[in-house]
């Protein structure tokens, strides 16, 4: 074990693979995904922002499902009694067990590297506790809390054989097999966080992840429960043993300071904060904790271009788990997904976006699958635009009719181009962000050339087909500095 201080882990740099990926794709699949089910009719952001009591109870997170249960009046605990009859949701890790006979980790992995992704997130460990993998740190609270099978052993080899990068979430801050604290608020998620023996079963399971999986990315959630020298032990360890590794910012370490969550005029203050910040934020943006690589917003994308490492999770609905009760209408649509993983690139972040397994038969519903192949035609076409980029001068623009995003990357300028909400297919757009040069050039990412002419508030581009909101345009542009706006 390294003596690693806070002080040196503060030091390490992002590694240039991630920043170069620029989409991801986290895997929630769970003993919650076999019931499959959470409300629909609020996003978290939002349900967050009420400040009521009892909000998590009505979360349309179904990987919560077993946080829901504990709340009485939950949608979750009226569907489970009228579905599942009153069953110990711990029944469900058998079912989703049995699911596995007709699992395909390599199906799977050949369609997370056709959606043009590069790395992916799979969790081993949720807040219910259950293990993805056949570990040898037994949970003393319930024995046998985890798959026989090498679930994440088997995904991790069918990735990396297609060139992917495979990292491991895993659930620090809770674990319901520890404490049964029924979560409501941002102030119960401190007192539900487990403590004693807790601190050292998290830490050497989080070992036991590194030295059979050698993961590439560690993202923990919520928060750490061991103290901050003691973390950056582990940290040191970490990236000892993986030099390229990346952690996220959801490490907060534990403090005596929590414990003013147990008094009332606390937990007030703490949930008015929680609340507020949430409405702000219009989803969840994690505190910052005193070690990390990369931020995490969560359901929400900062509003400028950062210099720091940062990706936006989010659900290709409004779950991570598989949620049945989502309709078409409850999924991202196809202009709205594209655009926001261009919007993120042009800002400096990445997409990590969640694929929700079926629990009964390890399969991939359709709804999902469709999107994983809008965004493989996107990447495919404009990726030379997307991956390795980094933020232009400016990273969005307006145009008569049109929303304008740039990345850079070397000599070139990469501009994306769609039309406005309501406007008609964008044939041409004057780009007043760009002051042309007397070099300057116009190209498809192909490198066929466009038309292109000096305007008097920019440079206007004759793109090579329409764009839609659907299929944004993307063009090269070279010889061209950045205009005062």
């Amino acid at each position: 074990m390294s003596r690693t201080t806070v002080r040196e882990i503060r030091r390490h740099e992002v590694p240039a693979w991630w920043r170069d990926a620029k989409l991801g794709l986290f895997v929630h699949w769970t003993p919650a995904s076999v019931p499959a089910f959470a409300p629909v009719e609020a996003e978290i952001g939002e349900l967050m922002a009420r400040r009521a009591p009892d909000a998590m109870a009505w979360s349309p997170y179904a990987e919560w499902y077993q946080n829901s249960l504990r709340w009485p009046s939950s949608p979750a605990a009226r569907h489970h009694a009228e579905v599942h009859h009153g069953r110990s949701y711990y029944d469900f890790g058998d079912d989703w067990e049995a699911g596995l006979e007709s699992w395909d980790p390599d199906g799977w992995a050949d369609r997370f590297a056709a959606s043009g992704a590069r790395y992916v997130v799979l969790v081993a460990k949720h807040h219910d506790g259950y293990c993805l993998w056949p570990t040898k740190v037994p949970n003393p609270r319930r024995p046998g809390w985890n798959s026989h099978r090498d679930v994440v052993g088997e995904l991790a080899e069918a990735v990396r054989a297609r060139g992917l990068a495979f990292g491991l979430y895993y659930s620090g801050g809770l674990d319901w097999t520890f404490n049964e604290h029924p979560i409501g608020t941002f102030s119960d998620l401190l007192l539900a966080q487990p403590r004693g023996g807790y601190v050292d079963y998290a830490e050497a399971q989080v070992r036991e992840l590194i030295d059979r999986y050698r993961p590439s990315v560690l993202w923990n959630d919520i928060s750490w429960p061991a103290t901050a020298s003691r973390l950056a032990r582990l940290f040191g360890d970490y990236y000892r043993d993986v030099p390229d590794g990346v952690v996220n910012d959801r490490f907060m370490p534990w403090s005596p300071l929590w414990r003013i969550a147990s008094t009332a005029p606390a937990r007030w203050l703490l949930d008015r904060a929680a609340a507020r910040a949430a409405a702000t934020d219009a989803g969840i943006v994690p505190p910052r904790p005193p070690m990390f690589d990369v931020r995490t917003p969560e359901y929400t994308v900062f509003a400028a271009a950062r210099a720091g490492a940062w990706e936006c999770v989010r659900g290709i609905d409004r779950s991570f788990g598989h949620n049945r009760a989502s309709s078409e209408e409850h999924f991202a649509p196809q202009h709205e997904l594209l655009w926001s993983l261009i919007d993120i690139v042009a800002k400096g972040g990445n997409l990590l976006l969640n694929v929700g397994p079926r629990g009964e038969d390890a399969t991939i519903a359709p709804a999902q699958l469709a999107r994983l192949g809008w965004l493989g035609e996107l990447t495919s076409r404009c990726g030379d635009a997307l991956y390795a980029s980094r933020p232009w001068v400016h990273a969005a623009g307006t145009s008569a009719g049109c929303e304008v995003r740039y990345t850079a990357r070397d000599q070139s300028v990469f501009c994306f181009v769609r039309p406005a909400e309501g406007s008609a297919p964008a044939e041409a757009v004057t780009l007043r962000e760009v002051r042309p040069g007397p070099r300057t050039s116009a190209a498809t990412t192909d490198g066929s050339p466009l038309r292109c002419e000096p305007a008097t508030d920019g440079l206007t581009v004759w793109l090579d087909s329409p764009a839609t909101r659907a299929r944004p345009g993307v063009l090269t542009l070279r010889g061209v500095v950045a205009a005062r706006v």
